[in-house]
């Protein structure tokens, strides 16, 4: 069987407490959470009062004046990002034949309801048209391929928590097919008060995010950006994406997660077997928990179920919460402890439930890794499964 080598050659950061991937690196050194107070708009009469939120990113430094003021928050956070990741791949410009592909679980919110109330009180003809066309989902996808004069293909995937993972599968998919020569994939999110307020209601935020551990009662939301240089040889080379799995499980309602942990397992033995290597192979896990109780027991018990009790497992979102780029900062840390060989530690975990056997890595350490599964558990039912090997 031939295994699938997609090369990531470049990483572009915009997230809580890092801007950068050098700085994104050190956070995770750290074992710092960069989940804050919230104080960006009133969180008072809800339950939830946390979030990660980017702060200190000035996005003139990335993006023109005349440019940034057609932009939202959403598409400023993915082209800061994508610049940031050509600087880091040193890379002046893609091939013009290069593809753009990312992820968002919820998109331009915001937007939509600036534009919405403008055109409530002023009507059709004042609506201001900017705020339309940054009102649609693929809007940070299509700045990225503007500035950067990409002319292949533009894909935006919205699958919730495995929206970046879904969409690094159809990049990596149409340079393995010779579709495009290279790409710039990843993900996008905005923290914003009616995705807060809604998640509040609907009972899914905790007081704090604590991925695994048996006092989890619920998500901490975050946002920023990540964008990957993939596909091209130039420059250094961080890791290689080999392989892709996906799954559904039938037994989730639209809005949350299922029980069925078999599909879970289905997507991590398919994206193994698709990057031809054994179970035995992979070296570390960098999972999808997210401080809610189904979702972490899921996942756990289908990691169990496929290789018992000894593989490391890391929690990322402890750090930096969950939608924080679609999935895309928890693959940055993926391919990060690949490249510098080095698993990070799950912040927010002390101690699982009675039935958890799973090993979730507590401190960060050096570790020989060869190869690394990425999951990503989707409410809904979506699961997506990556596998990111050392070159």
């Amino acid at each position: 069987m031939s295994r699938l080598v997609i090369p990531i050659s470049g990483i572009g950061v915009v997230a809580p407490g890092a801007i950068g991937v050098g700085a994104f690196r050190n956070l995770l050194l750290s074992g710092t959470t960069a989940i804050r107070v919230v104080d960006r708009f009133n969180t008072e009469g809800l339950s939830a009062h946390s979030a990660a939120l980017v702060r200190d990113f000035n996005a003139k430094e990335f993006i023109a004046p005349m440019k940034m003021r057609r932009m939202n928050s959403l598409s400023r956070f993915a082209a800061a990002a994508a610049r940031l990741a050509l600087r880091d791949a040193g890379i002046e410009k893609l091939n013009p034949a290069a593809g753009v592909a990312l992820g968002t679980s919820f998109g331009p919110v915001q937007t939509s309801v600036d534009y919405m109330q403008e055109y409530v009180e002023k009507g059709a003809a004042l609506a201001p048209p900017q705020l339309f066309a940054e009102s649609v989902a693929n809007a940070p996808g299509s700045h990225i391929a503007i500035e950067n004069d990409l002319r292949g293909f533009n894909v935006t995937v919205t699958q919730r928590e495995s929206s970046m993972l879904a969409a690094a599968m159809y990049g990596a998919s149409q340079i393995a097919k010779g579709a495009a020569p290279a790409a710039l994939i990843g993900g996008v999110e905005e923290v914003n008060e009616m995705i807060f307020s809604v998640l509040d209601r609907l009972g899914a935020l905790g007081d704090q995010s604590r991925p695994f551990d048996r006092r989890r009662n619920g998500m901490i939301i975050g946002e920023g950006s990540a964008i990957f240089v993939i596909g091209n040889g130039a420059g250094k080379r961080y890791a290689d994406i080999s392989g892709f799995g996906m799954a559904r499980d039938t037994t989730a309602t639209v809005s949350d997660w299922g029980q069925d942990e078999q599909s879970v397992v289905s997507a991590m033995r398919a994206a193994i077997d698709d990057a031809a290597i054994r179970v035995e192979d992979v070296d570390a896990i960098y999972a999808s928990a997210n401080s809610t109780q189904k979702a972490d027991r899921l996942e756990y018990r289908a990691i169990q179920s496929l290789f018992g009790a000894s593989l490391p497992v890391v929690a990322t979102k402890g750090y930096f919460g969950e939608y924080a780029g679609g999935g895309a900062l928890q693959f940055a840390a993926a391919v990060l402890a690949i490249h510098d060989q080095t698993l990070h530690a799950s912040s927010g975990f002390e101690r699982g439930d009675d039935e958890m056997l799973i090993d979730v890595n507590r401190a960060t350490r050096p570790a020989a890794l060869r190869h690394v599964l990425v999951n990503s558990v989707s409410a809904g039912g979506g699961i997506v499964c990556a596998v990111v090997s050392r070159p």
